[in-house]
């Protein structure tokens, strides 16, 4: 925002993709996946207003019904909307509403010294005036309304006292608000300074000097060697006649897995219910996720996420540490769901996942699982 100090910004989960940088905030509708991935990269480098704008609308209007640009700095806020959004600003306290439908192109405006910021995507639906749930630094979300408000809001008058010292008044003759203990530390009132402190005088006695120590105790000698002259005993089951069994350490039946070491997560997950998970073992995700697929030694965790229009399969996708080349970082597996799954890399293009083919994902990439629902991938 246009202010000096520091603002928070929050969304509600929704269809409408919003880019989120440093500098400068895009919002394109659901209709947009080809354009997000070129505009992400360009708004994460910390690009502003006008290198975003031109990429924005560098293929025309025509094919462009709806977006919103939002940049701050330097203490001006300049704003394009296009399409159904609204935007409200609250401007020296007072608000000041755009509403891109009221153009045939676009609506364009600067405003000074905005204190806050709330764009709302649908303004006819029931929930448009409900406030953000979730907060945001920065990243690829899919949302209805965002938010900036600033992060500590102020009195509008200070007191002229710190409120530490109007609350806690402190004592000239006690500067640290320490009560003394009677007969310790100092008195304005005393009339005689208090009598040095002595030093202890050295004892009277002297030691008696210590000798050496005592030699240590001899070592027993071995016990004698066990006479083997006996014949061998009898072995206890008779079957065992052969003379090649060999006794040895206990080692699990074969095919049994050995227990597993820690796991470390290789990547988070923060899913836009506003959920987080550490990738350090296999995760399934869906409306309803179950376990019938896995084989009994896998134990994955199960994630549910919300799918209101029924979009997301029951167990639509699964992220789990990879191995082998894939060592060390995660990788996304379609499980074969209904609508599929759409995954987005940082500098990449939208790619929807081949059902059951693992994809290694790179932090920053972004799932979409449908229905509003999307899940940013994150270093751990």
């Amino acid at each position: 925002m246009s202010g000096e100090g520091r603002s928070v910004r929050s969304y509600r989960p929704g269809e409408w993709f919003a880019i989120v940088g440093e500098r400068a905030v895009v919002i394109l509708p659901p209709t947009e996946k080809s354009r997000v991935a070129a505009l992400w990269e360009l708004v994460d480098g910390g690009a502003g207003f006008d290198v975003t704008l031109d990429a924005l609308i560098s293929g025309g209007l025509r094919d462009l019904p709806a977006f919103v640009l939002v940049s701050t700095g330097e203490g001006e806020t300049r704003v394009v909307i296009r399409g159904p959004a609204r935007a409200e600003f609250r401007v020296g306290g007072e608000s000041v509403r755009l509403e891109g439908s009221n153009a045939t192109t676009w609506v364009e405006r600067s405003l000074a010294d905005v204190d806050r910021m709330s764009i709302v995507l649908r303004p006819e639906d029931p929930l448009a005036d409900e406030p953000p749930t979730y907060t945001v630094d920065g990243g690829l979300f899919r949302i209805s309304r965002l938010d900036e408000t600033p992060a500590h809001e102020g009195p509008d008058e200070l007191s002229e006292v710190p409120a530490y010292e109007a609350e806690f008044p402190l004592d000239e003759n006690d500067p640290l608000g320490i009560d003394l203990i009677p007969g310790f530390g100092y008195d304005d009132d005393a009339d005689e300074p208090a009598a040095p402190v002595r030093s202890p005088e050295p004892p009277s006695w002297t030691p008696a000097p210590v000798g050496p120590p005592p030699p240590p105790p001899p070592i027993p000698p071995p016990p004698p060697p066990i006479d083997s002259g006996h014949a061998p005993l009898e072995p206890a089951d008779e079957t065992d006649h052969d003379g090649l069994t060999i006794t040895g350490a206990w080692h699990p039946p074969a095919g049994e897995p050995a227990a597993p070491d820690s796991a470390v997560p290789v990547a988070r997950l923060v899913i836009s219910n506003g959920d987080v998970v550490d990738v350090d073992r296999a995760i399934v995700i869906g409306r309803a996720p179950e376990t019938r697929r896995f084989d009994d030694g896998e134990q994955p965790r199960l994630v549910t996420v919300p799918s209101p229009h029924l979009e997301i399969s029951s167990t639509h996708v699964e992220v789990r540490p990879g191995t082998g080349a894939d060592l060390g970082t995660a990788v996304a597996t379609d499980l074969g769901s209904t609508n599929g799954t759409v995954l987005v890399q940082p500098g990449l293009g939208p790619e929807e996942l081949a059902p059951g083919v693992a994809v290694q994902l790179m932090p920053g990439a972004l799932i979409d699982l449908g229905d509003g629902v999307t899940i940013q991938v994150m270093a751990p």
